[in-house]
């Protein structure tokens, strides 16, 4: 469907492999890696591919991790905090808003700090959780990317749909290269699929190419 939208070239890397093949922006997908087993992400962090995804993210190269992606990036240390279970304890399909905190990275250039979008979730295990001082650091320096919001803009309790901590749905890393959010921006590009809340980060990556 992105290739459609942006007539961007893509290319599947396997997680077998060991190198990325001189892509300029790295994607790790959503998905059940490992069929989540263990604790998601955790079996996937070993894959041989990701020495070259920490190889081009430490060369300050951009990468996007959506939700099972999320879950690896933070399992792999390329994020901080982890993502445990939903705090209902069961998987949740549903759209959401999300308000978007920061525009200062690769990702949200071209959105508008404080922008409200929707976008779908589909996960079991999108609770974000940090210890305080992570979460003190992340809220200080502008890291934290998207909060789960109602109607109004606000990150009420009633629009966490699975507890994760000050709202929080997306991060940036320190050097503002590395994305990681629960909601599917992918599958919101269209408004045939029901929204194209989406395209705020698609539109930023797709433009600086």
């Amino acid at each position: 469907m992105l290739q459609s939208v942006y007539r961007a070239d893509a290319r599947l890397v396997w997680h077998q492999e060991t190198s990325l093949g001189g892509a300029e922006l790295v994607i790790l997908p959503g998905g059940f890696s490992y069929g989540d087993y263990l604790r998601t992400g955790a079996m996937a962090k070993f894959s041989p591919v990701m020495d070259a995804v920490r190889s081009h993210a430490t060369q300050g190269k951009p990468v996007l991790g959506i939700c099972n992606g999320f879950q690896i990036l933070c399992e792999a240390g390329l994020l901080p905090g982890v993502l445990i279970r939903n705090r209902q304890l069961r998987f949740i399909c549903d759209d959401v808003r999300l308000r978007v905190e920061t525009t200062d990275s690769p990702f949200l250039g071209s959105a508008k700090k404080s922008q409200v979008v929707s976008m779908p979730i589909k996960h079991g295990e999108g609770n974000y959780f940090a210890d305080p001082e992570t979460l003190k650091r992340l809220e200080g320096e502008g890291q934290v990317a998207f909060r789960y919001v109602d109607a109004s803009g606000q990150p009420s309790p009633e629009a966490n749909p699975n507890g994760s901590l000050n709202n929080i749905a997306g991060i940036v890393s320190a050097g503002r290269n590395i994305l990681g959010l629960m909601p599917h921006p992918e599958h919101a590009c269209e408004n045939v699929l029901g929204s194209e809340g989406g395209r705020v980060v698609f539109d930023t990556l797709m433009g600086s190419r």
